[in-house]
C-alpha cells in the first residue's frame, strides 16, 4: 500500500515550485491533494497536469473567510483534510534603517498569522473528525538565526519555529501530530527576485549572490524543491506517529541543531 492512500491533504501555495512537488509527492503516494493558491488559474493548471488526485482550491491565507472556504472545499471534495502543508509564504529584505511596516504587516500576515489561522481552520476539522491529522509547517533556516538584511523574513520563519512546538504541545492530545520542514537555500523561480534584492543591497552582479550560497552549502549545491519530498511525505504518514512538535533540518548541511 502507498504511504498515503485514503488521505486527504491540503498544501496552501502550491500551484508552483516547493508546493506543487509536495502536492506531487503526495498524490504518488495515493493522497488526494487540494491545490491551495491564491492563483486559482495556475492552480487549475497545476491540478490538471498533476491528474485526478488533485483539485484546485482558491485561498487567500490573508482573509479568514477564504480559509474558512477552502477547508469547507476540501471537505465536500474529500470528506475532511488528514494532511495540511502550510507553504504558502512571502520573502523580503532590507537593511534595518529601511524597512517599512507596509513590508513588515505584509510578511507577518503571510508567514506567520497565515499559518496561525489555517492551522487553527485544518485542527478544527481534523478534530471534528476524530480520526487525528499531521500539520506540517514550512519554517526556514533563516528562522534559527537573524541575518543582517533579512530581519522579517527571519524573524517571520522563528514564529512558525515557536508556533510549531505550540501548536504540537497542545493538539497531540487529538492525535493532531504538528511538526515542521526548514530547508535551506532551495534553487527556483523565486531566487531570481531574492538574488535581485541582495545585488541591490550588497552592490553584486545579478547571479553571484546564488552562485556564492550554492558553494557555501557544505553539500555542494543549492537544493530543489524535490530534496524536501522525503521529509514532507515522511510527517504526513504514520511513521511520524511519535514525532511532535519538532522543525526539521532539509538543507545540505548548513544548520545543525
Amino acid at each position: 500500500m502507498k504511504r498515503l492512500e485514503g488521505r486527504s491533504a491540503l498544501i496552501t501555495g502550491s500551484a508552483r515550485g516547493i508546493g506543487r512537488s509536495f502536492a506531487e509527492a503526495y498524490a504518488r503516494e495515493g493522497a488526494r491533494v487540494a491545490i491551495a493558491d491564491i492563483d486559482i488559474g495556475r492552480a487549475r493548471a497545476t491540478a490538471g497536469e498533476i491528474g485526478p488526485a488533485a483539485y484546485a482550491v482558491e485561498m487567500d491565507v490573508t482573509r479568514q473567510a477564504s480559509i474558512d472556504a477552502a477547508v469547507a472545499a476540501c471537505v465536500k471534495e474529500a470528506g475532511g483534510i488528514d494532511i495540511l502543508v502550510n507553504n504558502a509564504a512571502l520573502f523580503d529584505l532590507a537593511p534595518i534603517v529601511e524597512i517599512t511596516r507596509e513590508s513588515y504587516d505584509r510578511l507577518f500576515s503571510i508567514n506567520v498569522a497565515g499559518t496561525l489561522f489555517t492551522l487553527q481552520a485544518a485542527a478544527r476539522q481534523m478534530i471534528a473528525q476524530g480520526r487525528g491529522g499531521k500539520i506540517i509547517n514550512m519554517a526556514s533556516q533563516a528562522g534559527r538565526r537573524g541575518e543582517a538584511l533579512v530581519a522579517v523574513y527571519c524573524a517571520t520563519k522563528a514564529a512558525v519555529i515557536s508556533l510549531t512546538q505550540s501548536a504540537g504541545l497542545d493538539l497531540i492530545r487529538h492525535g493532531i501530530n504538528v511538526n515542521a520542514i526548514a530547508p535551506g537555500v532551495v534553487d527556483g523561480e523565486h531566487w531570481d527576485g531574492v538574488d535581485a534584492l541582495f545585488a541591490r543591497y550588497e552592490n553584486r552582479p545579478l547571479g553571484e549572490k546564488k552562485r556564492l550560497v550554492g558553494e557555501e552549502v557544505p553539500f555542494g549545491r543549492m537544493g530543489t524543491a524535490d530534496d524536501l519530498t522525503g521529509m514532507a511525505i515522511f510527517l504526513a504518514s504514520k511513521e511520524s506517529n511519535y514525532v511532535v512538535a519538532q522543525t526539521y533540518n532539509v538543507d545540505g548541511g548548513n544548520w545543525m541543531s
